[in-house]
């Protein structure tokens, strides 16, 4: 059996869908209801849910709403309806190839529905089969989260002391987390000493979020801004850092939280392990490298503004992009649920892509 965290970032309820409003924690526990796909999409693009395998699980589950919108009339009626919730959820976020991935794997089921059987002839059942897919993405999701905990806490020593950014634990995934999951793990077999997880400027997903669920699950920690992280890399004993990933090209090269990349660069330099942990999933072997990935621009207000106070001059131009790519020379190794992957990047991933997942 799996083991599984305090908290949830959304709730399928077989006819709406509830995400905890992650933009209001530490302080308030909130949940948004979703009745339509569109509100899903709403709940995706404004970071009620964020976190790339989370975006997959819950866009499966907008698809389902959107199956069951209505009594359509004909499966074409209904296909015309998963189309247009298709294109709207794939919008919402464009970085994160979990949400293409799972997008897609849905997407199947009404394109080709006589590999699914007859059943699936009717909307009826186009919708069931649906469902059934969606909550199967979210089992996988949470038993491929157990998977990278146990290989990444593999690679840790004995009273680690472990560096993280931005939130990879259950309130961006289903289960455990990737990087988070790893340090869960690692921790129930005490290895670690303390996590050090920096703030993530400027949506502050490590202040408010990851601090919030290392607080929750009892493990050793310390909050320190962004720009601290060199110094305690030059000063103290720091044994690794680890990452999650929104997407990873074919070469390695890897996109994840804005900051990520200045990391990498200050660990290369002081001879530190630099990891990156996502399932599979996140592995895009259609994108050569970081070039080829899209990276979000959002709002400059939230540079600009921290919880609804401004803290800059008035008309100060800003930019926010939310991602980064660091290149894959930087990342010691990639730990996916179906195996480590380690340089070079292009014959390694391509090996784990070609094995079976491998499901506890």
């Amino acid at each position: 059996m799996n083991a599984f965290p305090k908290t949830r970032a959304f709730v399928w309820k077989k006819d709406r869908l509830l995400l905890l409003d992650q933009r209001v924690l530490p302080h308030r526990l909130v949940w948004k209801t979703c009745r339509t796909w569109s509100d899903v999409a709403r709940g995706i693009k404004e970071m009620v849910v964020r976190g790339a395998p989370a975006i997959g699980c819950v866009a499966a589950y907008g698809v389902v709403l959107a199956a069951k919108a209505k009594a359509f009339r004909t499966r074409e009626d209904q296909m015309r309806a998963l189309e247009h919730a298709f294109d709207g959820l794939l919008q919402s976020r464009p970085t994160a190839v979990n949400l293409r991935w799972a997008l897609e794997r849905l997407r199947l089921i009404w394109q080709e529905p006589e590999t699914y059987g007859v059943h699936v002839l009717t909307p009826q059942g186009v919708a069931k089969c649906l469902e059934q897919e969606a909550i199967k993405v979210e089992e996988e999701d949470r038993e491929f989260n157990s998977r990278i905990g146990r290989l990444g806490a593999a690679l840790l020593p004995l009273d680690a002391v472990v560096l993280t950014h931005c939130n990879t634990g259950s309130l961006a995934t289903a289960g455990l987390g990737t990087a988070f999951g790893v340090l869960w793990t690692a921790h129930r077999g005490n290895k670690i000493r303390k996590v050090i997880a920096s703030e993530t400027r400027p949506y502050l997903q490590g202040a408010r979020l990851t601090a919030w669920e290392l607080q929750q699950e009892k493990i050793p920690f310390e909050l320190i801004t962004d720009s601290m992280a060199a110094h305690f890399m030059k000063t103290e004993k720091i044994d690794a850092v680890i990452v999650g990933a929104d997407r990873i090209a074919a070469n390695g090269d890897t996109a994840n939280k804005i900051g990520t990349y200045s990391l990498a660069v200050l660990a290369s330099h002081h001879d530190i392990p630099f990891y990156v942990a996502a399932p599979f999933s996140t592995v895009d072997l259609t994108t050569a490298t970081g070039r080829d990935i899209p990276i979000e621009e959002r709002s400059a207000k939230e540079v600009t503004w921290v919880r609804g106070q401004s803290i800059a001059p008035k008309n100060t131009l800003a930019r926010h992009p939310a991602f980064d790519v660091t290149p894959s020379d930087l990342i010691h190794a990639i730990i996916t649920d179906r195996g480590v992957a380690k340089p070079p990047y292009t014959e390694s991933l391509k090996d784990l892509f070609e094995r079976q997942p491998v499901l506890i």
